[in-house]
């Protein structure tokens, strides 16, 4: 089985220690609070110890609000992966990142109900329809356990 490291070609992030964990939560706090208070167009970071002719980074705030939300999820001990949006992916990966079967996959992919390409004779699916794939998948899992829950209250079974 593929993991998302894998996948993307690296090894998985190491866990943040409780020390790691606070400085990305305070991080978090730090940029989104001076997010909230400006309208700039761009934020500059500046090193207060460094000398002049040093670098100063430029970066528009919504390069920094992503950074706070991965500082955020960080510092709760949850994974993070940054992927491209036009990334695509191989039938084996696609399972993988759905948790069912490849040939499953390639069942909905014949089916027409997820979106693909041949490579030659190889299926690429793009990243974001894997994604809407997998939501639809789970509303539909989250339509059929209400249902079940309806049924079980209409029988009076207790649930």
């Amino acid at each position: 089985m593929t993991t998302t490291a894998e996948l993307l070609g690296g090894d998985p992030p190491p866990k943040l220690s409780d020390d790691e964990a606070r400085m990305a939560r305070a991080a978090q706090r730090c940029i989104m609070a001076a997010l909230d208070y400006s309208k700039a167009p761009s934020v500059v970071l500046v090193n207060e110890d460094s000398k002049d002719g040093e670098p100063v980074i430029k970066l528009p705030p919504v390069a920094l609000r992503l950074m706070a939300q991965i500082l955020g999820l960080m510092s709760e001990g949850r994974p993070v992966v940054l992927m491209p949006t036009r990334h695509e992916m191989t039938t084996n990966d696609v399972a993988s990142f759905l948790n069912v079967s490849r040939p499953f996959v390639i069942k909905e992919v014949e089916a027409g109900r997820l979106p693909h390409r041949k490579v030659g004779t190889h299926r690429r699916i793009a990243y974001e329809d894997a994604v809407a794939y997998k939501t639809r998948m789970l509303a539909g899992q989250q339509a059929a356990l209400q249902e079940l829950a309806d049924d079980a209250q209409e029988l009076g079974l207790g649930y």
